[in-house]
Formats: C-alpha cells, structure tokens, sequence
C-alpha cells in the first residue's frame, strides 16, 4: 500500500516508455510515494498494463496509455487523458526513448533517416512531451520534469553515434528548458551508464552482456552497475524534491566520472 499521509498524495506524473525497465520502476516508486500515475506506452501494451496493475495493488491510482512521443497530437492526447481523469499534471519523466545498434568506427552503419528516427523519440518527443504538459504545470503553480538522458550524452560511445548525439541534445534541451519554464517548472536529467533493463540486453548477446556488465563493474568505485531503481529514486527525488534545483544534469555511474570516463564507455571495434 502507499505510505499513510504522504505529501505527493493525489499528485500526477506522467511517465513515458514505462512498461519496462526504468520507467516501470519509476512508476512503481511513484505509486509507493502516493502519486497517480499515467503509464505510458508505444508498443509495450501488455507490460504496460502489468505496471499500471502493480501501480494499483500498491495503493496508487494508475492507468497505462498508448502514445508515440514522436507524434504531437498523441502527446497533447496522452496530457488530455491524464486532466481528464485527475484534473491536473504535476511530473513528467520522458523516458521513451530508441536507438540503432552501430559501430562507431562504421560511418556507413546509419543513414539519415536513423538520425530522424532517433532524434524524432529521443529528443523531439521530449519537447512535444513537455509542450503538451506545461500549461496544466503552470496552471497549478509549480511542476518538475526529469528527462532520461545517459552518460553516453556527455562522453560518445555507447550503442550508436546518433545515439550518443541525441542524448547529448537531450541534455542542452534540458538547460534550454529550464531557463525557457522557469519559475513554475523545473526541468533536470539523468545521465545513468550501464543499466541492467530488457532494453539493453537484448541489444547484445549473452556473452557480450555478461563481459559487459563485469568491465563497467571493475570500474566503477561502487563495484556495481546502475539497476533500473537507481534511476527511479533519482527521478522521484528531482520531482518531489530539490526546489532550488533547475537545469542539472545529474550522472549515475557508480563513480566511474572519478576516473577515465571516456574510457569506459569507448566501444569496442
């Protein structure tokens, strides 16, 4: 059940690509601190669903909803649903969010339109995310958005240069956001590494996976990689907490930053 006399009870979030992974966890830890929660989803309807199920047997009002972030009227549709259910809007976590498996010593590995196609979820459907829920944050006052950046956004590497790119836009959208909203709303990222999600295992083999998860954990001081409720607890603290904070850009890495980042995350050819 939720916690008894929680402050964020009756407050609403908005959660993009929350079937699995990150975003199933950040809607369960919502739904643990009292909020309504709209489970979004693309593709992921059954998953979806299994959250918002377990968003309710926690004690939490929830309901998943389809939407594609890169298609505008299916954002303003998806902030329409969750006032006409609640009346009102106070988080949003843009967590949807895609990617091309490519070398990036390959510069025929993509082609332009995989850059439109990333940039179209990972960045624009962000933005349009954003548009469709800030009158109701201004409405009632005060808001906070946390978009799901990653390390890769900062450093390069990761699955893909268009990857990598997109991310990096993310986080000056998010600067860009944060003076562009303020005082009512306040807008932060997250720039996690290496996370243990269905998404990102079933990029790469078992061995791969496996070899992975055992150099990022050899070199991150806290020995261990990031799991899907380290990110979760970050994102519920930006939107429940840090009144004086805007515009960070918050990186969960077990402390790899300390040493050679760039290292860390250079893909092997």
């Amino acid at each position: 059940m939720a916690q008894e006399g929680m402050a964020q009870e009756g407050k609403v979030a908005v959660v993009t690509g929350a079937g699995t992974g990150i975003g199933r966890a950040t809607c369960l830890r919502l739904a643990e601190r009292g909020w309504r929660v709209v489970v979004n989803y693309s593709r992921s309807e059954a998953e979806a669903k299994d959250t918002a199920a377990a968003c309710e047997r926690l004690g939490a009002e929830a309901m998943a909803y389809q939407a594609n972030v890169a298609e505008d009227s299916e954002c303003r549709g998806l902030a329409e649903a969750a006032l006409a259910r609640w009346g009102r809007i106070d988080g949003l976590v843009n967590n949807a969010g895609i990617t091309k498996v490519a070398a990036g010593h390959d510069l025929d590995a993509l082609s332009a339109d995989d850059f439109h196609d990333i940039y179209a979820i990972n960045v624009v459907g962000a933005y349009q995310m954003t548009r469709a829920v800030a009158p109701a944050m201004k409405r009632g006052g005060k808001g906070s958005i946390v978009n799901v950046s990653s390390i890769v956004g900062l450093v390069g590497g990761g699955s893909s240069t268009a990857y990598a790119a997109s991310k990096g836009a993310l986080n000056t959208l998010t600067l860009a956001l944060a003076r562009g909203l303020a005082p009512e709303i306040r807008v932060n990222a997250l720039c996690p590494s290496f996370v243990e999600t269905r998404w990102v295992t079933g990029k790469m083999s078992a061995e791969a996976y496996t070899n992975a998860k055992a150099a990022v954990e050899e070199a991150a001081p806290l020995r261990r990689i990031c799991m899907p409720e380290d990110v979760a607890e970050a994102a519920v603290w930006f939107l429940e907490g840090g009144e004086l904070i805007t515009g960070e850009i918050l990186v969960i890495d077990g402390g790899i930053h300390l040493f050679s980042l760039g290292a860390a995350y250079r893909p092997a050819r």
